[in-house]
């Protein structure tokens, strides 16, 4: 989802191939380049997609060539995004009239013919007799000599000539003007704004596209999934109306799901789309812009198997299995409740969830978005679209997400009364993605935001007060086993991360989420998005969500005392909430509304934290770095490295306000511990930046208030997109603390980066890269995926 200012989106060819490197001219001195005589000696045994091509692919191509902000959407993490090639028009693009015609790969188009046609560039060379012929028509190999030829600084920061920022100037030039290219940008060359490859790596990308870039073999269902499919393909394709609308319920929810079946590996994961083939024959999906867009009248669930590398910014897991599929049985058939009709897919419809699946019981809809809430969040999160500015520049930097317990809801979240009101709360995702008629259109579902919140606020006015204990019994627990019960959100900029758990100090804000909002931000977000939108749809996306946070929140606010919640509220936004109010003249009388007692503190939002956390138990998750208090004790000697680190950890927790400004949002620390790299430690530092307001369209800088700005040390990773990396070994710990509590302004931190940090130019970048790639994988072997290094500063 793209910033709504008109400001160019520039990403670099430079990028082409974001993480590889040259063609072999002859050997001269200092240079590591290969020969054609060794490229080519037919005595060398042959160059393999799966043990020899694909891990350098990954490692230092699919970094920053994936998603929807691959540069010049060149998708390197299949062999059929290396066919289809490059297009420079851009994806992220929130100033367009009219909506893109999407280009989404194994969707859209299928032959490298049909992708021409659509505006690529081959990247690969066409059919050529010799070896030498096809690396000379290669752009790929070409992108891959020119940084051979023009090596970057080993020492320092980058120079002008090389920009990375997020927002630099998008070139994708073809074979015909690939001279002109490397004229006028000589140090352009792949991997782009990193060190170069290893004369390995390299050896093996040249000769492999020295053999023609063999497409790899298909990929093959594993014996454990293969049963498992069948059964789901059964299930979801059952012939009644009530089969028939639960399906179109999980259809639309696990669309975006990267789909895990138990006991296969822990890389092989399918995705659920609308075919129009049966089960048993190849699949054809249906290429609908959105899911909740009509299908036709025949069609088929399917479990397709995605070849491509995971990668962390659009990875989200969901697990199926035998007792998932009895969970929903449970949940959707073995449950009483009748449908005549099946609903249509007209827009009206289609776009209001609560609507079209009004005849699925509510407590069923509530329970099954509850069960893996933070799949849910994630979707809006790491969306369907890898870059969630529409979405995420209406968030906090850090806030934690309760929910309604669907066992005590109170009156005004009870099934009858969503279904009285259910007409209300249409979003924008029914009116497509080419709306230009902003204003009307925004009148209209502002009306039915505002009729809802009025029918709340009069059934919570003539609510009794409860006291504070018995108030929490609105707030679901997870059963007392299912961690998703309470989620703490990073926003970085325009990505996020997701976790279980209350993770960091206490936050600004926090969200109640109950089932329509719920719902209404998975519809808004997800299922009725379209990131190739125009700017009425992304415009009317943006606004919408605004209501929606302020909706979560307000529903927090509700647990604290009347006579204090105006003032919270209102410094999270310093006064913008009164200005909107003569604008839209939101519903107010609820904040004098009297709801909660029994507080015993001047502090009535750390109290309720405090008491949240105590509701939730082990769920809350234990935050000892972040969230220890004054009362702990310093570590006595003998403890372990674990707890050595921490301990030293702890302090730079306590950093605020503008010392942090030179910090990148993301930074990822490893702590080495011994011989044994396995045993080094891994931890995320999060700057948490504050905000004025989160209501503006403006950019962030605009709003920022960094006074306020707070750093979190979290253990493992909490970012797709690390910003930096930073080593120490564990016996200099405190010496990293103290000098890191020691930075005050950008010179300090230049002086702490020349003592722990790795610089785009550093030759042993790609090894640490590596190292934390690899620990991702052994502390979360389902959920890992490849970090992006699009947004690696060059600091």
């Amino acid at each position: 989802m793209s910033k709504l200012s008109p400001k160019p989106y520039v990403l670099a060819v430079a990028l082409l191939l974001a993480a590889c490197a040259g063609s072999p001219p002859p050997v001269t001195e200092g240079q590591a380049v290969v020969d054609y005589d060794l490229l080519l000696d037919p005595a060398a045994s042959p160059v393999r997609w799966e043990q020899d091509v694909k891990p350098v692919v990954e490692g230092r191509c699919v970094v920053c060539h994936a998603c929807y902000d691959a540069p010049c959407q060149l998708k390197l993490s299949s062999w059929e995004g290396l066919a289809r090639g490059a297009n420079p028009e851009k994806v992220y693009d929130g100033a367009r009239i009219r909506a893109a015609a999407p280009t989404r790969l194994f969707i859209d188009a299928n032959t490298p013919e049909e992708w021409q046609a659509k505006g690529f560039h081959p990247v690969m060379s066409p059919a050529s007799a010799t070896a030498a012929g096809r690396m000379e028509q290669s752009v790929l190999y070409r992108m891959l000599r020119l940084k051979q030829l023009h090596p970057q600084p080993l020492t320092g920061m980058l120079p002008a000539e090389v920009p990375v920022d997020l927002d630099r100037a998008q070139v994708c030039t073809d074979a015909a003007g690939f001279d002109r290219f490397a004229r006028e940008n000589p140090l352009w060359g792949m991997p782009y704004g990193m060190p170069n490859l290893a004369e390995p790596e390299y050896r093996k990308l040249v000769r492999w596209i020295a053999a023609g870039t063999p497409p790899p073999p298909a990929a093959r269902r594993s014996p454990a999934a293969q049963p498992q499919i069948e059964a789901w393909e059964r299930f979801l394709n059952g012939g009644t109306a009530r089969e028939r609308l639960m399906s179109r319920y999980l259809y639309e929810h696990l669309f975006i799901g990267h789909l895990h079946l138990a006991g296969s590996g822990d890389r092989e994961f399918y995705r659920l789309v609308r075919s129009r083939t049966p089960p048993g024959v190849p699949i054809e999906e249906i290429p609908t812009v959105r899911p909740l867009d009509d299908p036709g009248a025949s069609f088929w669930y399917r479990l397709w198997l995605d070849p491509q590398s995971v990668v962390a910014k659009d990875h989200i897991v969901y697990e199926w299995s035998a007792a998932r599929m009895a969970r929903y049985r449970q949940l959707f058939l073995d449950t009483h409740w009748d449908l005549d009709t099946l609903p249509g897919y007209d827009a009206q419809t289609a776009g209001n969830p609560l609507l079209t699946f009004a005849a699925i019981p509510m407590d069923s809809r509530y329970r099954f978005l509850l069960d893996d809430a933070r799949y849910f969040i994630e979707g809006f999160i790491k969306g369907p679209v890898c870059r969630g500015q529409v979405a995420l520049n209406v968030i906090d930097d850090r806030f934690w997400v309760f929910f309604l317990s669907p066992d005590h809801l109170p009156p005004m979240e009870q099934a009858g009364f969503i279904a009285q009101n259910a007409a209300y709360l249409q979003v924008p995702a029914d009116r497509g993605t080419e709306t230009l008629n902003i204003l009307s259109l925004w009148t209209e579902y502002w009306k039915g935001q505002k009729a809802y919140l009025e029918a709340k606020q009069a059934v919570f006015a003539g609510r009794q007060s409860v006291p504070l204990d018995a108030a929490l019994a609105y707030v679901w627990d997870g059963g007392g086993s299912n961690p998703n019960a309470a989620l703490t959100i990073f926003r970085h900029t325009d990505s996020a991360f997701v976790m279980h758990g209350l993770v960091g100090n206490y936050p600004k804000t926090a969200w109640v989420i109950d089932y329509p909002l719920f719902e209404r931000i998975h519809y808004l977000l997800v299922a009725g998005f379209d990131v190739y939108g125009n700017v009425g749809h992304q415009l009317l996306t943006r606004v919408y969500m605004d209501f929606l946070r302020m909706e979560g929140e307000d529903y927090f606010l509700a647990f604290l005392p009347a006579s204090q919640r105006r003032t919270i509220r209102d410094s999270w936004y310093r006064g913008i909430r009164e200005r909107r109010q003569e604008q839209f003249a939101e519903p107010q009388e609820w904040l004098g509304v009297e709801s909660v007692t029994g507080y015993a503190s001047e502090d009535p939002q750390r109290e309720l934290y405090q008491r949240l956390e105590r509701h939730l138990g082990p769920l809350a998750g234990s935050d000892r770095i972040n969230r220890c208090g004054a009362g702990c004790a310093l570590l006595p000697a003998g403890t372990s490295t674990r707890d050595r680190v921490e301990e030293a950890l702890r302090r730079v927790t306590a950093l605020r306000g503008r010392q942090l400004l030179p910090l990148p949002d993301a930074s990822f620390l490893r702590v080495r511990s011994g011989a044994d790299p396995a045993d080094d430690l891994a931890y995320t530092l999060v700057l948490n930046k504050d905000y004025s307001n989160l209501v503006s369209m403006m950019e962030d800088e605009d709003r920022r208030n960094p006074d306020q700005d707070s750093l979190t040390v979290v253990p493992g990773f909490a970012a797709s997109y690390p910003n930096f990396f930073f080593t120490v070994d564990a016996a200099d710990i405190d010496a990293f603390a103290t000098q890191f509590a020691a930075i005050r302004n950008r010179d300090d931190y230049e002086r702490f980066v020349a003592l722990h940090g790795l610089r785009r130019t550093n030759p042993g970048f790609w090894a640490e890269a590596d190292w934390f790639q690899a620990r991702y994988r052994r502390l979360q072997p389902l959920e890992a995926g490849i970090f992006d290094l699009n947004r690696y500063n060059n600091r």
